[in-house]
């Protein structure tokens, strides 16, 4: 059962992080963590990203969205939080 939401907030920027952005959210979405990401605009530089989970996974997906932000080094870029 699909019941909660993981909001991932995004600063979008230009090149390499812009398009790292675009393979995370697709690898969330291959993983099978959920099957859409939500997009608000908050502004021309805020982008809320919000995605329904399964319950019970929510450890293993911040752990899977934190190991890809180190890994691509998007710490400035983009911050979790629910």
């Amino acid at each position: 059962m699909v019941d909660k939401t993981t909001p991932l907030v995004a600063i979008p920027v230009r090149g390499r992080q812009q398009s790292n952005i675009i393979k995370l959210k697709g690898s969330i979405i291959s993983k099978g963590y959920t099957e859409i990401i939500h997009i608000l605009d908050q502004d021309e530089e805020f982008h809320i990203n919000s995605f329904e989970i399964e319950n019970g996974t929510d450890i293993e997906v911040r752990e899977f969205i934190t190991a890809f932000i180190a890994r691509e080094q998007l710490e400035d870029s983009i911050s979790i939080f629910r």
